[in-house]
């Protein structure tokens, strides 16, 4: 197997002087400054390799001790930094002091969901009744709406906090203020100068909002919420006269890392907390649901982040996508292990449901694409409607779409006159706010959402005027995001031994996502021993370096793709292969997960 892994720093300017990969990229070193390494090495007794990781994701001397060992303690922001947070804390506390009816109104993706059962658990550790409302995505569509006020008004609700939804909502929040319903909204998409009539509005997107905490997911927000709602009943000595101890905060972090990493939002800052402690409280396995839904996704070891983005969050999906929407939201809830397990088995077979829905649209789209449609110019964004496209699986198709064709992806389903689409943005285009003004100028009936996705309506007739209008106002982020792409290596692997080590090393680094990309290594002048196609998508390989180490390696997603012709074909022979290294579930001690490859 050869000696200890050695890895060495990519040289310039290209890393193994790729300037043009398989996938038409070229390799460069993330590091560009070597003396922020060498810096953090020595400050902090580091590994030249860990050292060298942390240094590629901009982490300072100053921060190293935060990322290498969060601590929510030192970390967590007075949640009165939130505009209106204070005004909203004070109106929860009455309406829990007077037994007034409360109910929470959740989008139905993940992040809705966690935000919503973040709450029932809490309000469940008080003693207090809470509502939970989650809008059927086909039915009602995104956000609040005036029947589903009104259903909320008529069973006895007198306030209303909206998770991940509202910003936006201007005609529902005003009928809500029109029959006596006070609205909080807890949201983090992009909000206009003006804002809809609310209670209480906490966005860190307001533009008078001076928090910095933009980077949260709406869960993040929400448990901002209820530590502010906590210490006004602990000031009020509501505890003490209810005989009740304070709900603990931190046991409900396993709902706040679940909701940050499924939402995609930046791995950094207090995300970056939330996700590490939430990740060790869901190791503990005290959430039913969690631990249901473990079991149904064959999760049998310590959760990673990318368990949470890549298994645990397309399975709390599937009930707002092609499910019942209210599923996900019920299962993280629940303290009772045998509904868990059946909502769990509901949930996943809801998801394999999901994904045969996604391959069907995914090949319409890729075919319509080829064929000339979706696209107003070179480089501009795609936009795409299709007749009887299921709206629960548009922003994955959108992913899909995007990560093929490497630029913004729309993606419309229409099983009515109004369109309900879904869109995912590459790194320097801001799509969430592009999708905005098109709603603000008339082109849509709603739209928002924040820089890399954003969700929408539209006519069926309104998808051209859309097209033209988000080429003309992307096209140029676009080319300049992707006219010199790249593949970003942490350095060079020059022989691959028993790896253990190495990847303990990486792993001292985790979590990994949004804003802080885990470690990507070449291989260079590696010998493709054998590779051939597994199940329908993926391409695996095993593969020699150049010390006679070998490893095993996984393309994901690439059958038909150029990446995955190159592979087939270098069987026998020799390539350049970029990666990332991972544990070996199969026996070995690492695998190679390939991202690009390149001639030698």
């Amino acid at each position: 197997m050869g000696a200890a892994a050695e890895v060495l720093p990519g040289p310039e300017p290209a890393v193994l002087g790729v300037v043009r990969s398989v996938t038409g990229r070229a390799w460069r070193p993330r590091l560009a400054d070597e003396r922020r390494a060498y810096e953090l090495m020595q400050a902090h007794d580091l590994p030249d390799l860990l050292a060298r990781i942390l240094a590629g994701r901009g982490v300072t001397l100053a921060d190293a001790g935060q990322v290498l060992q969060p601590s929510l303690r030192t970390a967590l922001p007075d949640p009165s930094s939130l505009r209106d947070m204070d005004r909203a804390a004070e109106r929860l506390a009455r309406a829990v002091e007077a037994g007034e009816g409360v109910a929470v109104f959740g989008d139905y993706d993940v992040d809705g969901g966690t935000s919503s059962a973040l709450m029932k658990r809490f309000f469940n550790a008080l003693g207090v009744p809470l509502t939970v409302y989650i809008p059927d995505r086909l039915v009602e569509g995104y956000g609040p709406s005036a029947p589903a006020f009104e259903r909320l008004k008529a069973n006895g609700v007198r306030v209303v906090v909206t998770v991940d939804c509202g910003t936006q909502a201007f005609a529902a929040l005003k009928h809500a203020d029109a029959i006596g319903l006070e609205v909080i909204v807890a949201d983090h998409h992009q909000a206009s100068a003006a804002l809809p009539p609310a209670y209480a509005i906490l966005n860190p997107h307001r533009l008078d909002d001076t928090s910095g905490l933009t980077e949260l997911a709406a869960v993040g927000v929400t448990f901002l919420l209820l530590v502010a709602l906590n210490r006004v009943l602990r000031a009020r000595g509501w505890y003490a006269a209810q005989g009740r101890e304070a709900p603990d905060l931190m046991s409900l972090l396993d709902l706040v890392a679940l909701g940050t990493v499924a939402d995609v939002v930046p791995l950094t800052g207090l995300n970056r907390v939330f996700v590490t402690q939430g990740l060790k409280v869901m190791a503990r396995t005290t959430n039913a649901g969690l631990r249901a839904l473990a079991e149904v996704a064959r999760l049998d070891r310590t959760p990673e982040a990318y368990h949470l983005g890549f298994l645990l969050g397309p399975r709390v999906n599937a009930g707002g996508r092609v499910g019942a929407a209210d599923l996900g939201a019920r299962l993280l809830a629940t303290d009772d292990a045998i509904e868990a397990r059946e909502l769990a088995q509901t949930l996943d077979v809801h998801n394999r449901e999901r994904q045969a829905i996604e391959a069907m649209v995914l090949e319409d789209a890729i075919a319509r694409i080829e064929a000339g449609e979706g696209r107003a110019s070179a480089w501009g964004p795609i936009v795409l409607g299709g007749e009887g496209w299921h709206p629960g699986v548009v922003g994955i198709v959108a992913s899909r779409l995007k990560e093929r064709y490497q630029r913004p992806a729309i993606v419309v389903g229409f099983l009515d006159e109004v369109g309900r689409g879904s869109g995912r943005s590459v790194a320097g285009t801001d799509l969430g706010r592009a999708v905005r003004e098109a709603a603000d100028h008339g082109l849509l009936l709603s739209g928002g959402g924040h820089a890399m996705a954003a969700g929408l309506s539209v006519k069926r007739d309104g998808i051209p005027a859309l097209l033209a209008d988000l080429d003309r106002r992307l096209a140029s982020s676009i080319r300049a995001a992707l006219a010199a792409p790249a593949l970003w290596l942490d350095g060079v692997v020059a022989a691959l031994g028993p790896g253990a080590d190495l990847a303990e090393l990486i792993g001292r680094a985790a979590p990994f996502g949004a804003g802080f990309p885990e470690p990507l290594f070449a291989l260079p002048d590696a010998h493709v021993l054998y590779a051939d196609v597994v199940g329908e998508h993926h391409i695996r390989l095993s593969v020699e370096d150049a010390a006679g180490g070998r490893i095993k390696a996984i393309a994901f997603r690439t059958v038909g793709t150029p990446l995955g012709e190159a592979l087939l074909g270098a069987r026998g022979g020799r390539c350049h292969l970029a990666g990332r290294l991972k544990p070996d579930r199969r026996g070995g001690p690492l695998e190679l997960h390939i991202e690009d490859a390149a001639k030698p």
